[in-house]
């Protein structure tokens, strides 16, 4: 039986490519506003780190109703880092929108996205979005997207999948590329008519897979997901199983609240039934991947396997002499509860304990993007840390020591092709097709993630801040060898104190300063960048001694050099081995894992650092 009232729908593309503005147009015409309402840009986006970035990091549901249908609608990340949320959100649909950029077409997270859906088996409608820029090039990008579908062995139905072609700004859909199309009236048909309605059997036993979970400080976790079969009333008692934890007895609960979603809003229910995607709280340790039942008949449903991460970070308590001054939560208790925490939310996230120490948390992710989030999210809340430099998860297979390898996709001016390539071909980078677009140049290899690590501030200094970037994790291959992490040194602080411009003015000519005058330091800080590949100890604190003969205005005027600021992504690009970044509320510290210089020293010369 099939609920014909009901579409449940993901929007799927690569980073950039229109997915939330498009939600935002399908939310307007969908009705879910009133005439003179004032509404947001990207209203879907709604933590602040997403507004400010321009990303979507969290899998969002809404939904509309177009003639007498409720279309449920998923607006899922497009940043290869998020792979976790698009992967568990597609579970919870029937059927996908694959976005495509009418001018970069399939990118790599494109690729990754749509492999997935076409694993479930979901119909694809494919969009070209994006039709009214300037160099556009839809028939090409047409032709790439079945070259995908091929590639990816794509079932003779989902070959034929309709295409569409919109322009997420304007709101406009059409069937043909040559006529632009005044609404999105073609989308909301196509969707009516090619995506299946959920099948459904409301009589039998109640089965929910939880494909998300909310956080609310008032009723706790929230669980969302699609109801499978059944019906589920308010104040229910229910079972909570695990299809990987069937040596466990399912858990009793209560469903205390229910809520469908409608537009923007959480409209609370007392009854919901089989295909609806609705959220529940009530349930106090539920996570992502429980199947929630009725109590006579616990039946687990398998969930999908999500991919294991490729990047780690240690995270510990700060033990800079600074330490405790800036920050709210500043105990290994408050941290371990923390990072524990964002697990329950984020399922492609490992938190480990280390041996070693009670203080220190092993944190591995999806990419530098992920953990740059976590730790930008954490700062905010209050949290004070420190951090050690980024490091790939490697694997055994078949007894060969294997590491994680990128797809790396590369849009750049022809004039600066020579620079990628000599750049990423010693980062171990196996280069694998090239493709002129108009005065640009599409690029493809498989370069290790070792080999990534601080190259995107590299690669927009060789392409004069032009070039397009994208890259998704590939496959595990054989450990290629030694990379070079960084042709730079450090200037490091030699004492604790205030900085002056005295002392700056000094330190300049060594390098590259990332502090100005008044800053706090401490012994073994990390002050700047040394354009040799050795550490520098600077003086930053050293004052003018005043005589009778040196007066304080006898020399000529000091001009310092501006400052480089770094944001978090380059602190965490710029660390060396040796190095730690003290993360706060209020600043980001580069320093030395060991502070003391002649400490560090012996350290170097034993080999230890």
């Amino acid at each position: 039986m099939q609920n014909e009232k009901l579409r449940n729908i993901a929007i799927i593309a690569h980073v950039d490519h229109g997915k939330t503005t498009l939600v935002d147009e399908m939310l307007k015409q969908g009705g879910i506003y009133r005439e003179n309402q004032a509404t947001v840009e990207r209203v879907m986006d709604s933590n602040d780190l997403e507004r400010e970035r321009g990303i979507t990091i969290l899998a969002k549901n809404t939904a509309v109703h177009y003639k007498d249908t409720k279309i449920n609608i998923v607006d899922t990340p497009g940043h290869a880092d998020f792979g976790g949320e698009v992967e568990r959100i597609l579970k919870m649909v029937n059927g996908v929108i694959l976005l495509v950029d009418a001018a970069e077409g399939p990118m790599p997270q494109t690729r990754f996205v749509l492999s997935k859906a076409l694993e479930l088996g979901h119909r694809v409608i494919v969009v070209v979005n994006k039709i009214d820029r300037p160099d556009q090039r839809i028939h090409e990008v047409m032709d790439e997207v079945l070259e995908l579908l091929l590639d990816l062995n794509a079932t003779d139905e989902q070959f034929e999948s309709p295409t569409l072609f919109c322009s997420g700004r304007q709101g406009t859909a059409s069937y043909s590329p040559d006529h632009p199309g005044t609404d999105l009236v073609p989308l909301f048909e196509t969707i009516l008519d090619y995506i299946p309605a959920p099948d459904c059997d409301p009589e039998a036993p109640f089965q929910m897979l939880v494909s998300s979970i909310d956080y609310n400080e008032f009723v706790g976790r929230i669980a969302v997901g699609r109801i499978e079969r059944g019906t589920v009333k308010q104040n229910q008692e229910i079972a909570v199983c695990n299809y990987h934890k069937q040596d466990e007895a399912p858990k009793k609960a209560k469903a205390t609240t229910l809520y469908t979603f409608d537009g923007l809003a959480r409209t609370p229910v007392t009854e919901a039934r089989a295909g609806e995607i609705i959220a529940m709280s009530g349930i106090g340790d539920i996570t992502i991947g429980d199947t929630v039942c009725i109590p006579s008949n616990p039946e687990p449903i398998e969930f999908v396997k999500i991919s294991a991460p490729t990047l780690e970070m240690t995270f510990s308590v700060n033990d800079s002499p600074f330490a405790g001054r800036e920050g709210k939560y500043v105990t290994s208790r408050q941290l371990r509860d923390r990072l524990f925490r964002e697990t329950l939310k984020d399922v492609s996230l490992r938190v480990t304990e280390m041996d070693a120490s009670t203080d220190a948390f092993n944190v591995a992710g999806r990419g530098e993007m992920s953990l740059s989030i976590l730790i930008e999210t954490m700062r905010r809340e209050g949290y004070e840390f420190q951090v050690s430099p980024p490091r790939v998860v490697y694997q055994e297979v078949e007894g060969q020591k294997c590491e994680p390898v990128e797809r790396v996709v590369i849009d750049v001016p022809a004039d600066c092709v020579g620079a990628v390539m000599e750049k990423l071909g010693s980062r171990k980078g196996e280069f694998l097709s090239m493709d002129p677009i108009g005065s640009r140049t599409k690029l493809e290899f498989l370069v290790p993630s070792r080999g990534l690590f601080g190259y995107r501030n590299e690669f927009l200094t060789d392409t004069k801040g032009e070039g397009i970037m994208a890259s998704v994790f590939e496959k595990y291959a054989p450990f290629k060898g030694d990379i070079q992490r960084r042709n730079t040194g450090s200037l490091v602080a030699h004492e604790t104190g205030e900085s002056v411009t005295y002392g700056l003015f000094a330190a300049q000519e060594r390098g590259a300063l990332f502090i100005g005058p008044g800053v706090p330091v401490y012994e073994g800080m990390v002050v700047g960048v040394c354009p040799k590949m050795e550490d520098i100890s600077v003086n930053v604190c050293k004052k003018k001694q005043l005589t009778n003969m040196r007066a304080s205005g006898s020399d000529e005027a000091l001009r310092l050099v501006p400052p480089k600021q770094l944001s978090l992504e380059q602190c965490l690009e710029f660390l060396a081995d040796d190095e730690l970044l003290e993360v706060t509320p209020e600043n980001l510290r580069l320093r030395k894992r060991i502070l003391n210089h002649e400490k560090r020293m012996k350290a170097l010369k034993g080999g230890k650092a």
